[in-house]
């Protein structure tokens, strides 16, 4: 008998060009699968190339300016990209290696995320679970009803940001229990 798969969660990041799944693409993405009590069980990152002429025209404007290393960054790595469609193997290979029927999808406002999702990588997309955990509706409640703020680091780094907003997630159920 196969041994039960642990992940029930899978938190992901994507870092884009830019916020329209029409226009814009996927440049980096990270994934964290993890069990109820937030304990990793596996990460996963990779680089999707990006045509350049696409990054030079739409990833401009005030947020580019603002996070400047993180744009070098992300435009040094893309020449060692792969494409879309291996990284969404790699990916439906994660998510078999550590889930069983159902994966919920993880992250802050993660409904941008599962956007991108299901434009370039429509077959993970349906492996997913149509209800998500999205940490920003706990911030929105928090600063506004409780007047509670969480700072987390903004390094617009996918893994970085994961990581992030499960420390968020982590500090939310803290206060309330």
């Amino acid at each position: 008998m196969a041994k039960k798969k642990t992940g029930v969660l899978l938190w992901v990041d994507l870092e884009m060009t830019g916020l329209s799944p029409e226009e814009d693409r996927i440049l980096e993405v990270a994934a964290i699968a993890t069990d109820w009590d937030l304990n990793e069980l596996e990460t996963y990152t990779a680089i999707v190339k990006v045509d350049e002429e696409l990054m030079k025209t739409r990833m401009v404007g005030e947020f580019w300016e603002k996070n400047k290393e993180s744009y070098d960054a992300l435009v040094a790595q893309n020449a060692d990209g792969k494409s879309a469609s291996v990284v969404e193997k790699e990916l439906m290979h994660f998510v078999d290696r550590n889930f069983d029927d159902v994966v919920y999808l993880a992250g802050n406002s993660i409904h941008q995320d599962r956007k991108f999702i299901e434009r370039e990588w429509p077959k993970l997309n349906k492996k997913l679970h149509y209800r998500m955990l999205d940490v920003s509706a706990w911030k929105v409640y928090f600063e506004g009803a409780l007047h509670k703020h969480f700072t987390k680091p903004e390094n617009h780094r996918a893994l970085d940001d994961i990581r992030g907003s499960m420390e968020e997630l982590k500090w939310y159920l803290k206060t309330v229990s």
